[in-house]
């Protein structure tokens, strides 16, 4: 199996990022090797392609829409975002099987400091006390996919209250620092990336 590159980009652009996402999946070849990449973003609301029903927000903030999977969510700084470009024949995976993956990882990081969280089959994404802590939103074009997750980890939530995040209104937001987790924003993205690299890998 090739290798998985793994990126810590830092800050970036959403929508530059987003660009890159696509012109990657684009113009990968049979030989491309996956990768993931570590990223934060600026306030930004992302709008999948399930645009039905949905609440805007009604401030500054700016709305993009994107290309994958889901409904709307909020970015921003203080979340840690991974990016996963991964061939998913190379990989012997479907979608379904990606999805448990990334949350069995971000389940097993929360575990790690004595939270029991846990993934929902009909609402992707990961949650502590019904309490939704992370978000999964992916897109497949030839069988390759981009988007990833957001973990919460210490930013301000509020403007989550503008929307029915990922179209579930009165859902609750929680994030990291909520549960005393006081390991930094750098060491939780590093593991995290490192317990996907585990899964994906083996």
């Amino acid at each position: 199996m090739t290798q998985l590159i793994l990126r810590k980009l830092g800050k970036t652009d959403y929508q530059q990022t987003l660009n890159a996402m696509q012109s990657f999946t684009s113009n990968r070849t049979h030989d491309t090797a996956d990768e993931l990449w570590l990223t934060e973003h600026d306030s930004v609301y992302t709008l999948g392609l399930n645009r039905k029903n949905i609440r805007l927000p009604n401030n500054d903030i700016p709305v993009v829409n994107v290309d994958r999977g889901g409904k709307i969510t909020y970015h921003g700084l203080g979340q840690i975002v991974i990016y996963l470009l991964i061939d998913l024949n190379r990989r012997q995976l479907n979608v379904r099987q990606l999805v448990d993956i990334i949350e069995s990882s971000i389940v097993a990081l929360l575990a790690q400091y004595d939270i029991a969280a846990i993934a929902k089959k009909n609402a992707p994404g990961v949650y502590v006390d019904d309490k939704k802590i992370a978000s999964v939103g992916l897109r497949l074009k030839k069988n390759c996919c981009y988007h990833g997750l957001s973990l919460n980890v210490d930013m301000n939530l509020r403007p989550f209250e503008a929307i029915d995040p990922c179209g579930y209104a009165g859902l609750e937001m929680i994030q990291t620092k909520d549960l005393l987790i006081k390991d930094s924003q750098a060491i939780l993205g590093e593991t995290l990336l490192n317990l996907l690299q585990n899964k994906l890998t083996t």
